[in-house]
Order: C-alpha cells, then sequence, then structure tokens
C-alpha cells in the first residue's frame, strides 16, 4: 500500500514512526449531528464519555470530529489528497502513512467543540481546549501532536490520544 501512495518505507525512521495494530474490538462511542458513529475501544470510550460528562459540568461541549479509522480509510485519505494535486511530503505533515495513524488503535479522538474550528490550529483558542489541558490527563487522555512535536507533524491541538 505504502509503495502504491509513494510512500518511501525509510519514513519510519525518519520520522520515528511506529506501526500499530488495529483495534479488534470497538464499541459506539459517540454519534454525530450527521448520523456518523465515532467508534473506540471500549476503555476509551468509556474514558472519553467520562470525559465529555464533566466538561459539560463546566459548560464546555466536546465532540468528536474523528475516531477509529482503519489503514484502508487512511490510504483512502491519503489517495484524496494525491488527487488533488498535493505532494506525499505534504500529505504526510498532516496525515500518517496507512499503518501509523493513533487513530487505527480506537484510542485516539479529535476533537472539536460546537460553532469552533474543526481540526485546525485555531481549536487552540477555545475554552474547549483550555479545559483539555487542565482536565484531560485525568481520565488518561494525552496531546499526541504539539507545538515542535518529533514526528514532524503539524501541531494538531485536537488530537488526544487514550493512553491509560
Amino acid at each position: 500500500m505504502w509503495d502504491e501512495l509513494g510512500i518511501a518505507p525509510d519514513i519510519l525512521t525518519a520520522k520515528r514512526l511506529l506501526v500499530f495494530d488495529e483495534a479488534e474490538t470497538l464499541v459506539d462511542a459517540e454519534t454525530g449531528d450527521d448520523g456518523r458513529v465515532w467508534q473506540l475501544t471500549p476503555a476509551a470510550a468509556q474514558a472519553w464519555q467520562a470525559m465529555q460528562a464533566a466538561a459539560a459540568g463546566e459548560d464546555i461541549v466536546l465532540r468528536i470530529a474523528s475516531a477509529y479509522r482503519s489503514s484502508a480509510r487512511q490510504a483512502e485519505l491519503i489517495r484524496r489528497k494525491l488527487d488533488n494535486g498535493n505532494t506525499i511530503d505534504a500529505i504526510l505533515q498532516v496525515l500518517a502513512p496507512p499503518g501509523c495513524s493513533e487513530h487505527h488503535t480506537g484510542r485516539a479522538v479529535d476533537i472539536y467543540t460546537p460553532g469552533g474550528p474543526v481540526a485546525e490550529i485555531g481549536f487552540a483558542e477555545t475554552n474547549a481546549f483550555v479545559w483539555l489541558n487542565a482536565h484531560a490527563a485525568r481520565f488518561g487522555f494525552t496531546l499526541s501532536f504539539p507545538e515542535g512535536n518529533c514526528y514532524g507533524y503539524v501541531y494538531e491541538p485536537w488530537h488526544w490520544c487514550y493512553r491509560a
């Protein structure tokens, strides 16, 4: 799959990437306003729902913009960007190669707050992000790609992964 997408195998070493096993057991964690069902592993879903409820208790609304996705879906996203004229180097600053995305584990969530930016750096300016920075660790979630991260990805204040 990597060859087809133009991804050199040495990218793992260069970007310090890991290959993740895909989640085998998933549960519904949230249904979006558009009816899309977001899935996570049972433990991540339970932690997400507890964190979401705690935030709501402080008038902070947390919603899922993306959760589990398969390696095949990751490849589709990359193909779409390639078809739109993006280079593979540019794409790999915002998307992991198939097999290397935390989303495959069923423990990663891309978070937004209604009316705020979705999967944009501007999320860092929201009350939701401030709340997450102060409280997410208590629920086992960490910010995966802070500014200047060692993986060469852009700063992703919206991307949090359950690690407990």
